[in-house]
């Protein structure tokens, strides 16, 4: 499972063409099995909550969960299910999954990067990845958008989602 501790699931898109807005979702639950002898045997579930957002601003996180953006009150949560995972660099891993947004399923591939391994001193068994993908938002019917003076649009359509995840064994010895 997801140490939530010590991860961070965020997300980052450019808005009016000169800052980037960062944010996180704060609930979620997880699922995670990772073989670093087989990758193809590793598997990965996290669902998440779409009111969880948190910009760090509370008028915007109104937004983005409300109708415009995420509708959390008719779709709660968003998932992400892999399908296959390949070792594809020295410690880089190519997770292909299905995200579901607003009840739409599409592939995306996430690229991990091994962190490290280590048992702690209570003997739970710990594991380090950074992840990223890069996703176009109104492929999930996330198209809310205004158009600006100088040309170009308020929000971006790319999506940089962001895993930097540090997993633990649910009891020593599992």
């Amino acid at each position: 499972m997801i140490d939530r501790a010590h991860s961070r699931i965020g997300f980052s898109v450019r808005h009016a063409l000169v800052t980037t807005v960062r944010g996180a979702f704060t609930e979620y639950q997880s699922r995670l099995y990772f073989d670093g002898r087989d990758p193809s045997r590793s598997q990965a579930e996290i669902v998440l909550s779409t009111a969880s957002v948190d910009t760090g601003v509370e008028q915007r996180d109104a937004h983005l969960v409300g109708r415009d953006f995420l509708d959390a009150a008719a779709h709660p949560r968003m998932r992400f299910a892999s399908t296959a995972v390949r070792l594809v660099g020295s410690d880089v891993y190519r997770m292909t999954g299905d995200l579901t947004i607003k009840n739409i399923t599409r592939p995306v591939d996430l690229e991990l990067t091994y962190i490290g391994h280590v048992t702690d001193p209570f003997g739970y068994e710990r594991v380090g990845f950074d992840g990223t993908t890069t996703i176009n938002r109104s492929e999930w019917g996330l198209t809310y958008n205004q158009r600006l003076a100088e040309g170009g649009a308020m929000v971006s359509e790319k999506i940089r989602l962001q895993f930097d995840i540090a997993a633990i064994r649910t009891l020593p010895g599992n």
